[in-house]
């Protein structure tokens, strides 16, 4: 963590919702002038999409069944939190980009399933903003969530995000479900263990609920739409949470526990600007006074 240079670290797994908040933040920090230098998980991959294909199939051929991109091996998580380290240090760290299609690589001059070379960012940036499948992992060995200043959580109930990512990775990347299903079951087990536990680390978590039948997210036609929905928000500490004024302010909100309000999903973007933008001014003018 660091006064002077902050990071945000938002963590979700594939199909989560990620990118919903990720424009969040990024309207925040256009609107308040704040300037953000990003990383995405998937820059910190251990493997391109080729060798991680092979990699995969020597681990099945061994009776390994369960590497998958959630995995920690999968990743350089060392370097991901030297280069938070670093950021925190100095406002400056390396990291890369992963080119998902040929739509990036046009626009970076490397093949789709290629990493370009690793890059010195942040330069002139107010805070490091993350987004991506570890950003608060803490293991005996790691601990990428304790150098965050703010950790948000993305998890919707796991059929919802089942159902998000099967329609994700069938409409954009031409995938049949029954390969979508293979690469959940294949996941599963980091999923536990890997995913799972960073929940506990993060400071809110946004869990979205489908008020419709989700029961069998292999077969559903289509996504619980927003009015068919409601967003879980839990904070870790509630301490100076307003939670009478948020609920004035989301219509059909209400408490569930101390320390957590039931929303309508359609008012998720109101809620993430009422309740982020404050946090994020905090750390801003803590880091402004600091420097």
């Amino acid at each position: 963590m660091s006064i002077k240079h902050p990071i945000v670290s938002v963590v979700g797994s594939s199909g989560a919702g990620t990118s919903t908040v990720k424009f969040t933040f990024d309207q925040i920090f256009r609107r308040e002038g704040i300037k953000a230098a990003s990383i995405e998980g998937d820059a910190f991959h251990r493997f391109d999409r080729a060798d991680m294909k092979s990699e995969m199939a020597k681990r099945h051929s061994g009776g390994e069944h369960s590497f998958s991109h959630f995995s920690e091996d999968a990743n350089l998580l060392a370097e991901l939190e030297s280069s938070f380290k670093t950021y925190a240090e100095t406002g400056k760290c390396l990291s890369r980009t992963y080119v998902h299609d040929a739509e990036e690589a046009e626009r970076h001059g490397v093949p789709p399933g290629h990493f370009t070379d690793w890059r010195e960012i942040g330069e002139g940036s107010d805070v490091l903003f993350y987004e991506g499948l570890h950003g608060a992992v803490k293991t005996d060995k790691i601990n990428i969530a304790g150098q965050a200043d703010l950790k948000i959580g993305v998890v919707p109930v796991v059929n919802l995000e089942w159902i998000q990512k099967i329609h994700r990775d069938r409409s954009q990347r031409g995938y049949s479900t029954e390969a979508v299903t293979d690469t959940i079951l294949r996941r599963m087990h980091s999923y536990v263990h890997v995913i799972c536990p960073q929940f506990t680390q993060t400071d809110i978590n946004f869990q979205r609920v489908p008020v419709v039948d989700t029961s069998n997210p292999f077969v559903a036609r289509w996504i619980p739409t927003a009015g068919e929905s409601l967003v879980v928000i839990r904070f870790t500490n509630p301490r100076g949470i307003d939670f009478p004024y948020l609920v004035s302010m989301i219509d059909n909100s209400w408490m569930s526990r101390a320390n957590s309000i039931v929303i309508p999903a359609d008012k998720l973007d109101l809620a993430m600007q009422l309740i982020l933008t404050p946090m994020i001014l905090r750390i801003h003018e803590r880091s402004r006074r600091a420097k």
